[in-house]
């Protein structure tokens, strides 16, 4: 199993950017796909992003579609999600994940192992 560790959350103005990243230990991490989903106070954890083991493809939740960018590098064993052009309803705590399995259609249900979370505020 990986372990993740996310950092890069913190408080943006709304139209600003932030870039997170996620950290995994272990030996595995280029058989994994991986994820961002974010749970926001009084709503359910949901997907954000996910990217292919190789990273050749890419999956967004319509909200978040030509402003955030999800990419890897194997080679560092870090997973990152750049966020452009933030919104005050980007708010959330965004949590790093790993599957053994595609990146597609990447449910909550799914997941093999999750990071801590890290907190983006995006003020108005």
């Amino acid at each position: 199993q990986v372990q993740l560790v996310e950092s890069g959350g913190g408080l943006v103005q709304a139209g600003g950017s932030l870039r997170l990243s996620c950290a995994a230990s272990g030996t595995s991490f280029s058989s994994k796909a991986m994820g961002w989903f974010r749970s926001a106070p009084g709503k359910e954890r949901e997907f954000v992003a996910a990217i292919s083991q190789s990273g050749g493809s890419t999956y967004y939740a319509d909200s978040v579609k030509g402003r955030f960018t999800i990419s890897r590098d194997n080679a560092k064993n870090t997973v990152y999600l750049q966020m452009n052009s933030l919104k005050p309803e980007d708010t959330a705590v965004y949590y790093c994940a790993a599957r053994l399995g595609i990146a597609q259609n990447m449910g909550l249900g799914q997941i093999d192992s999750w990071g801590q979370g890290t907190q983006v505020t995006v003020s108005s």
